[in-house]
Parts: structure tokens; sequence; C-alpha cells
């Protein structure tokens, strides 16, 4: 147990502890298969579940972390558990073996972006399934919180964070990327989920909502690949061969044009420009990033709510001819999807394994649409 400040503390050099976590993450296992809590305070009381102390090893900031690693492992014949860094801090890590964990993705951290609702939150729920330590992060604070308390709940303590982050603001995407590694020690994956979407004619869409949608979509895309490329990097180094996964949940518009919801459309097309350009640049660090393009999502709350959905917008405009019902306006959109019916979670999820399980796939924009939209 740790006896000491808050990671939350202030008084820290966050940028420094969060590149010293994730070297000391893969020092400890070059698989990843290990956790680095940082705390702040560096005298605090560190013991073992029998109640005796773990003596750490204790070192500059400028320390080679490789050697000084390496050297406490010679003179104790183990790996340390508790690394305090003077004049930064504490690092307590924990191999993922020794937690009751199992699952296609034991040991992974990852972060999803857009997680307190809809396909994030199904992809959270998902990945968590399967053994990730996962941020849940999303500027509904609140829903992120309770998705957060949730799966810990059905999955173990600590299986979850929840942080609050605006993607189109760069503070607060860099902030995020730090909690989650102060938190963790690293990042695995990202999944940049968060997303909005306004439709509108060219002649009647304003400027402000054209870059509303661009800044988040595209612009927000941009960011969190920027600043969750540092950790990923880091981990590379500290272990060579070593793949991270960064991850657009893009659209079936952005493989193709969508009437008079052009801006939508234009930032995803951009997406996919952003991760063939993303994978080019960074396969040199093992980090791959692919994008997943959706179908019609008709049964999240965009297209079935009672009110504001898309299924009452089309019906109460005629949009759909002969349209008498909701159930008239969503059989009309599934019958355009060869295989029938909308797209879920569940779809989604299965392309985001792939990805992530698929060692030798990068700079690709992979269809999930039921044959609605087929590669050329």
């Amino acid at each position: 147990m740790i006896h000491g400040q808050s990671a939350a503390d202030s008084r820290f050099d966050r940028k420094l502890a969060c590149s010293i976590a994730p070297a000391l993450r893969m020092l400890y296992s070059d698989t990843g298969m290990a956790t680095v809590s940082f705390f702040p305070d560096e005298n605090c009381i560190v013991k073992t579940s029998s109640g005796n102390p773990i003596e750490p090893l204790i070192i500059e900031p400028e320390a080679d972390l490789s050697s000084e690693f390496a050297a406490y492992i010679a003179a104790k014949d183990q790996k340390p558990e508790i690394v305090i860094v003077r004049g930064v801090g504490g690092f307590m890590i924990t191999g993922s073996g020794k937690q009751d964990k199992y699952g296609r993705l034991i040991g992974k951290i990852a972060i999803v972006t857009g997680g307190a609702q809809g396909f994030g939150k199904g992809i959270a729920e998902s990945m968590a399934a399967e053994g990730t330590l996962i941020a849940i992060a999303d500027l509904n604070l609140e829903g992120a919180l309770a998705c957060a308390a949730d799966l810990n709940r059905r999955y173990g303590e600590d299986t979850a964070v929840a942080i609050r982050v605006d993607v189109s603001d760069e503070q607060s995407v860099e902030h995020m990327i730090q909690e989650t590694v102060l938190a963790f020690g690293g990042l695995d994956v990202l999944v940049s989920n968060a997303g909005i979407l306004i439709a509108g004619s060219l002649s009647d869409l304003s400027k402000e909502k054209f870059d509303l949608v661009t800044n988040v979509n595209y612009s927000g895309y941009f960011l969190c690949a920027k600043h969750a490329a540092q950790p990923m990097k880091i981990q590379n180094k500290y272990a060579p061969g070593y793949l991270t996964d960064i991850i657009e949940v893009n659209s079936k518009s952005g493989l193709e044009g969508s009437n008079k919801n052009f801006a939508y459309a234009g930032s995803k097309f951009g997406g996919i420009g952003l991760t063939q350009s993303f994978a080019l640049e960074l396969v040199e660090f093992g980090i791959k990033v692919n994008a997943v393009c959706p179908g019609n999502f008709l049964d999240g709350p965009l297209w079935s709510d009672p009110e504001k959905g898309l299924f009452r917008q089309y019906l109460d405009s005629g949009k759909v001819a002969g349209a008498k019902s909701l159930d008239d306006v969503r059989r009309f959109y599934e019958s355009k999807v060869p295989l029938g019916r909308g797209c879920t979670v569940a779809d989604v999820v299965c392309a985001i394994m792939y990805i992530i399980e698929q060692k030798y796939e990068t700079g690709q924009a992979v269809p999930v649409t039921g044959g609605q939209v087929m590669l050329r």
C-alpha cells in the first residue's frame, strides 16, 4: 500500500515523470506486461502485503535508467518494484502476471476518446472485458466517471480511470495522455473515437458549424495522435520491436461522399489522409496507425433518439418517400445494406481487435459497412 500524496498533485515535473514511467514499464517487461503507478511523494513508505518495507531503487533524474535498472537486478537478484527519482517522485511497478485477469488484450493500456457513450463506451467495455486497463476520456466527465466506475466493479479495481478531455484543445489532450501514463505507466492503444456530426447543405451550413466539425473530427485526431505517440515512442526505444496502435474510428462517409453532410464527410476523408501519413511517419517507432470505417449505427442515439434522432428527423421532413413510421425509415436504411442491418458496436470491436492483433497492417481504412461501401 502507498502512503503519500495523490498523483493529482501539481508540484512535480509532469513531463519528466511521463517520460520515465513508460521506460520503467518496458525495462520491467519488454512485452509490456507491467503497469507503473506514479506518486509524487518520494519520501513515502511502501510496504509488501506482509508489511515489510520494499527496498527501492533510488536514482537521480539524469541517470541512465537502463544501467541503474540492470545494476539493481545484479545486486538484488530481482527487479525493483519501487523506483524513486529524486526531485520527481516514486514509481510503483507491478507485473501484469500478478493480476487476476485474462483476455486477448491482457496487459494492454488504452485510451478511448468519446468513451462515455455510443461506439466509444461499447469499445471501452469490450476492451476492458479482454483485460485492458483503460482511460475513458470524454467531454462528458459525469458519463466517463459512471462508465469507469462500472468497469471497475465488473473487472476489478483500477481497471479504468475517467478523464475529461476536449479533443480540439491541445492542452486538454496533452493532459489526457499524461493522466493515463501517470495512472498506468504507458500507452499501447489510442482509439480516437470522439467526433460530432452536423449536417447541412452548402448554402445553409455556417462556417462556425463547419469549423466545429473540423476541429473535433480532424484536428482532434491530429492532436490525439501527436501526443499519444510520445509514450509509445519511449516504449519502443526501451523495447525495440514492441508494437503499439493508433486507431481512428472513421466512417463510411470517409470512403464516399455524403449528400448535405460535407463537413462530416470532409473531416473523415481528411482523417484517412492523416491515418496513411501518420502510418508512414511512425512505423519506425513500432506504431501502427489504422482506421475503422463503420456504417450507420442505427441503434445509437444519433439515429434512434425518439425525439431528435435521424429516424425522427427524416420521418418529419419527408426525406424517405412513403414512410409513415420510424420503423419505415429504419427499414429504408437497412435496405441499403447488402447484409440487411445497421452496424453494431460488436462489429466495430471485431475490426479493432483485428487491427491490434494483426502485426502486419498499417495505414489502412477497414470498412465495417455490411457491404454498403466496398473498396475499389
